[in-house]
């Protein structure tokens, strides 16, 4: 588990931003993918595979930036 939040703590802040913002907002138009698919999860819809597979990928950046951001502000200022 330190591993991985060593890891998590020397990814580059601005790059999980862009990446969060770019996966979680894509396709712009007409609705963000992440937006369509929580509104399948919360409504049950979510049933096919590729949906679910759809979900992960758009959300785990920002499950991620969520993660870094907590991390941080758990740190000490030093």
């Amino acid at each position: 588990m330190t591993r991985l939040i060593n890891l998590i703590d020397r990814l580059p802040l601005l790059h999980v931003v862009l990446v969060a913002f770019a996966l979680g907002l894509a396709p712009f138009r007409p609705m963000p993918h992440l937006v369509e698919k929580l509104m399948m999860l919360k409504a049950g819809a979510l049933t096919q595979s590729v949906d679910m597979f759809d979900l992960a990928m758009h959300g785990v950046p920002v499950v991620l930036l969520i993660v870094k951001l907590v991390l941080s502000l758990r740190k000490p200022l030093a």
